[in-house]
């Protein structure tokens, strides 16, 4: 790890990411020259704010990707605050929920993610998957019954509710503060929305919270919510633990905030 001063990074859809490219660059040029390599393919867990996520139906669905982007490009053009050209679209199928196919979409402006390809290039490394953080993240939640991780990443605060491998539901907004300064209720209010969203479409509520980015103060937030929410409510890694996805030793890059990065390895164990 090696860290980043204040304001060098600031992720966004929209705007340059890069504000200071000298150090950031000089801080992943320090990460690889300790591990000594170069020239190898690297994984890109960005920042949730940089790729849109959406859970999308349709009636019908192409299987031709020459078919399929320029669909979702006109389904998701009000969705997004740039131009459709400008877009990198990424998606999968699964199960739906009714009749139809459910399309999970995930798109990013070009020239963002041409940001960080670029930055791995220029250390010597070749970019090959870009992913959010959060779904990065998300082989680490139990998901045997409707779960919601709520993550939280600098200003940045991400939901998601899974059942039984299903991506039911996505969102991420930005908090007016920080997280070390997110309050409970705080947290509460901004998970309202994907909730009742999930309960109007699935016609069931969930059966746990997990909660990530929080440090230690995860406990803090754990009775309020409890209370609310009428479920469970623990850190991710005990969700992990409890699904055997991590031992001890990976545990610990969990509490260190680096579930992205666990999450992205346990998937391809």
């Amino acid at each position: 790890m090696e860290p980043l001063g204040s304001g060098a990074l600031n992720p966004t859809a929209v705007e340059t990411n890069m504000l200071s490219l000298a150090e950031v660059r000089a801080a992943v040029g320090k990460v690889f020259a300790r591990l000594h390599i170069r020239g190898q393919e690297v994984a890109l867990l960005v920042p949730d704010p940089v790729i849109r996520v959406f859970v999308l139906h349709f009636d019908v669905f192409p299987r031709s990707p020459a078919e399929a982007v320029p669909l979702l490009r006109w389904r998701l053009k009000k969705s997004v605050p740039f131009e459709a050209e400008e877009t990198l679209i990424s998606f999968m199928r699964q199960a739906p929920r009714e009749e139809g196919v459910d399309i999970v979409t995930g798109l990013a402006r070009l020239r963002i993610i041409r940001e960080y390809e670029q930055l791995m290039e220029s250390v010597g490394m070749i970019p090959g998957v870009v992913m959010s953080s959060t779904l990065a993240a998300l082989p680490l939640l139990d998901d045997q019954h409707p779960a919601l991780l709520a993550r939280v990443a600098g200003k940045a605060l991400t939901t998601a509710i899974a059942r039984e491998g299903i991506l039911c539901g996505f969102r991420c907004m930005e908090l007016p503060v920080d997280e070390s300064q997110v309050t409970p209720q705080m947290l509460l209010d901004e998970i309202y929305p994907l909730l009742a969203y999930y309960q109007d479409s699935w016609s069931e509520g969930i059966s746990a919270v997990r909660l990530a980015g929080l440090g230690g103060r995860a406990s803090e937030f754990a009775s309020l919510l409890a209370l609310e929410l009428k479920c469970p409510v623990g850190s991710l890694l005990g969700s992990a633990a409890l699904s055997g996805h991590v031992d001890s030793g990976l545990g610990q890059l969990v509490e260190r905030d680096l579930d992205a990065l666990v999450g992205w390895a346990s998937n391809l164990a």
